[in-house]
């Protein structure tokens, strides 16, 4: 049983490779010709690289049926080349692409297991996207939020669960009630690591509302994975860019390590909070905002009215 009492769905278990004798579950689905697939599904957003890339690996070894999402054209394609996932294209800085993938979702899949939203970035110079949004809330949050309520159909056939990368740098973030629709404009002055760290606790936030208003149909959880040697931030400027930069990317978790909460909590039946933060397969604290039932609502309708959704 899930967090408070409901029953989560019963998924495919993946394999821990930190701990020794835990063999998972790797049973993959034999489908004869023109009968239906019956593996679980996965939508994996931020594959082309990093933690999304080991996520779906690992699913994808454990018999997941995996739908791997990249901004870039060549290197989503070799992901999907290497790994042997289906794969789908789109740039989160624009809301457009959000909305095709989710046609593109859609038309593909009458159901889906999880939905990991993992896209993410961080700019070392302040921009708006195309949609006039400040371009780092928008291809953390909005975007994300747009393609989770897009695709809340095929997500409540599959009884879904939707996970999304968030960060400890949320502590850093927080905005006050009422103060909310400032996340979209681009401050003044412009400091990258507090943008970021905004959009992140807006994760979190979204986790909470998202598992409020669909359940019992869909669950949704977030997680921070750590300090992750991927080429996140390498572009950035100040201090984020340099640590990403330097040595200390040595002693940085693999981009394996950053994605076992993420796949645990795609696969695990128990142990997991619906609408928690969590890291390290273990609940989370959080910055005490974050918790914030009336900042949860306002940041839904805020992203509906942007978005042009209705809350």
């Amino acid at each position: 049983m899930g967090a408070g009492g409901r029953r989560v769905p019963r998924l495919r278990r993946v394999p821990d490779p930190h701990r020794p004798g835990d063999p998972g579950v790797r049973r993959r689905a034999r489908t004869l010709s023109g009968a239906p697939d019956e593996r679980p599904v996965a939508v994996v957003t931020g594959a082309s690289d990093g933690i999304g890339a080991a996520a779906a690996r690992r699913l994808h070894r454990a018999g997941w049926r995996v739908v791997a999402v990249g901004r870039s054209p060549e290197k989503t394609a070799a992901i999907g080349a290497e790994v042997g996932v289906e794969t789908a294209v789109a740039d989160f800085a624009r809301l457009e692409d959000v909305r095709r993938l989710a046609a593109d979702l859609t038309a593909r899949l009458p159901r889906i297991d999880v939905l990991a939203g993992n896209a993410g970035a961080t700019f070392g110079r302040p921009g708006r996207t195309v949609d006039g949004i400040e371009q780092t809330f928008q291809v953390d949050h909005l975007a994300p939020y747009l393609l989770t309520r897009l695709l809340e159909e095929p997500l409540r056939a599959g009884g879904g669960r939707v996970v999304t990368t968030s960060s400890g740098a949320h502590w850093l973030g927080g905005v006050r009630r009422g103060r909310l629709a400032g996340l979209a404009e681009v401050p003044r002055p412009y400091a990258g690591m507090l943008v970021y760290s905004r959009a992140k606790w807006a994760n979190v936030l979204f986790t909470r509302e998202l598992a409020r208003r669909w359940a019992p149909d869909v669950t949704a959880t977030s997680f921070e994975p750590g300090a992750v040697a991927t080429s996140f931030a390498q572009a950035s400027r100040g201090v984020t860019g340099l640590v990403f930069r330097s040595p200390l990317r040595a002693f940085m978790r693999t981009p394996a390590q950053g994605a076992d909460t993420l796949v645990w909590l795609a696969t695990a039946e128990e142990g997991w909070r619906d609408g928690g933060h969590h890291s390290d397969r273990s609940p989370a604290r959080t910055l005490p905002s974050a918790a914030d039932d009336v900042r949860a609502r306002e940041l839904w309708d805020l992203s509906a009215r942007l978005v042009g959704l209705p809350a």
